[in-house]
């Protein structure tokens, strides 16, 4: 079955950090660009971050400094680690394998004292 499972969202305080993982299965993952999108209440889908099979990594101007995406493909495994979050992080956050064009289903970032 193809498909990609987010999970590792929840609520965190401000200043907080958390750890996303987005498992793969039915995709030739190690040769996908891999990568992180958001959608914050209101607003438009947003780039978050992304990692080639290379470990070529970009970042969004809004998390650049504080996320770091990284990949472990004897896993089928994308990660993103999100330090000192900010209220403005709150969003679904969904991975996205881009030689599949798969989505995830998404998991909720909740950043609130």
């Amino acid at each position: 079955q193809v498909q990609l499972v987010e999970s590792g969202g929840g609520l965190v305080q401000p200043g907080g950090s958390l750890r996303l993982s987005c498992a793969a299965s039915g995709i030739e993952f190690s040769d996908n660009d891999m990568g992180w999108y958001r959608r914050a209440p209101g607003k438009q889908r947003e780039e978050v971050a992304i990692i080639s099979p290379g470990l070529s990594t970009t970042y969004g101007n809004s998390v650049r400094g504080r996320f770091t995406i990284s990949r472990d493909d004897t896993k089928n495994t994308v990660y993103l680690q999100m330090n000192s979050l900010k209220p403005d992080d709150t969003a679904v956050y969904y991975c996205y394998a881009f030689g599949d064009h798969i989505w995830g289903q998404g998991t909720t970032v909740t950043v609130s004292s």
